[in-house]
């Protein structure tokens, strides 16, 4: 689960971190609201999506004036962000952090994350803040540094004393951090956080150090210890699709293509993707159904595949292990009662009671086309769609 900038920052304020003050609204009269209360005339309006590059694709503006706060807050709230990490679609703004703006004298780079290879927690830092940490690994790796940290024995003196060396700090400026780094790895391992990127972590003319962008992301398999953390999850982009997904115990991704997929597991979610697009078609989702769904997952996995208006067609590939075939088959005639499947739907079904399945849906009298393999299937569903134009 990942969370909004404004969202890890009241998280970080919580533990007495320092970051900028500021507010997430969803109009120009609280944007106005929150710029008043700041009281100062320089502050900085960050739109709140879940993607990166915002400042180069036009997400984050310096104002200096209440009529520039109201301009931009009236064009950017309702807009579509282009960044790096978005594609061409862009992500629908609803929300902007006003925030103070901060005085910057250096701009370095921390992250916490879990290197899975080595079952440690890692604390990455670097004196290259502000830039893509993967522009600076690849310019000038020497300028990274790593600890890795024993999860049974948590972070140790001499390794906070040396990753606030890596980072250039000194003097005072080194106590300051060594408190930083225990608090953010306390932070870490209390919200069961996946990945915890400070970027930049500015130092201030006054020597003070601020967290001033937060990335956060909390392990979804650890949210039924934090009931917080999943009211925040409530808060951020109820309308999304993949959100409603994973309420639904579905794993999906829109992708750009026209044929919409429906399979149990990731990794055959995954091969029939890659199989789709070997025969000349483009995949318009992954979307995994889990190895156990039952009739009403299934039918929200329908609704959900069309909820994206450029699927043409739709791929079903299920191999019957722990899901049993019947169960699917019960499943699409459900679904396609209640959606009112329109395009050309293909079946490919093996494994548990697959021979039940096959007949259901014989029996259904549905509009089904039927593959034995995957290569058929991906064939079938192509032609289908061409035809289908």
């Amino acid at each position: 689960m990942k969370l909004y900038e404004y969202q890890a920052k009241e998280i970080l304020h919580k533990y007495n971190i320092n970051v900028p003050k500021g507010e997430a609204v969803t109009d120009v009269e609280g944007a106005t609201k929150i710029y008043n209360q700041l009281g100062t005339e320089r502050c900085v309006i960050k739109s709140q999506v879940l993607a990166g590059g915002r400042g180069k694709g036009g997400g984050v503006r310096i104002v200096n004036t209440l009529e520039e706060v109201k301009d931009y807050t009236s064009k950017i709230i309702g807009s579509h962000l282009i960044t790096s990490q978005t594609g061409e679609k862009g992500v629908l703004v609803n929300k902007v952090l006003v925030a103070e703006a901060i005085d910057i004298k250096k701009e370095l780079y921390l992250a916490i994350s879990i290197d899975r290879s080595a079952s440690k927690i890692t604390i990455i830092s670097s004196t290259e803040g502000g830039t893509e940490i993967e522009e600076v690994s690849s310019k000038t790796p020497h300028k990274i540094f790593k600890e890795q940290i024993n999860p049974l024995l948590g972070i140790r003196n001499f390794q906070v004393r040396q990753i606030a060396i890596n980072l250039g700090l000194t003097g005072p400026l080194l106590t300051k951090a060594s408190s930083l780094l225990k608090t953010l790895f306390k932070i870490f391992v209390e919200n069961d956080c996946s990945l915890l990127e400070i970027n930049p972590l500015v130092l201030t003319p006054d020597d003070e150090i601020v967290a001033l962008d937060i990335k956060m992301e909390i392990d979804d398999n650890a949210l039924f210890r934090h009931k917080d953390l999943l009211e925040m999850k409530d808060i951020s982009d109820t309308g999304n699709v993949e959100n409603v997904a994973t309420e639904a115990g579905l794993s999906y991704i829109g992708l750009d293509g026209n044929i919409g997929c429906l399979v149990n597991g990731a990794g055959l979610a995954m091969a029939t993707m890659d199989i789709i697009k070997l025969y000349g078609g483009e995949p318009a989702n992954f979307l995994d159904v889990g190895g156990d769904a039952p009739v009403e997952r299934i039918t929200t996995a329908f609704e959900i595949i069309f909820t994206d208006p450029h699927v043409a067609g739709v791929l079903v590939n299920i191999f019957g292990g722990i899901m049993k075939c019947d169960i699917v088959a019960e499943g699409i005639i459900h679904a396609i009662e209640k959606v009112d499947i329109k395009v050309p739907l293909v079946v490919r079904l093996e494994g548990t009671n697959v021979e039940i399945a096959r007949k259901m849906l014989n029996d259904s009298k549905l509009n089904i086309i039927f593959a034995d393999s995957m290569k058929d299937a991906s064939e079938k569903i192509i032609k289908a769609v061409n035809e289908n134009k």
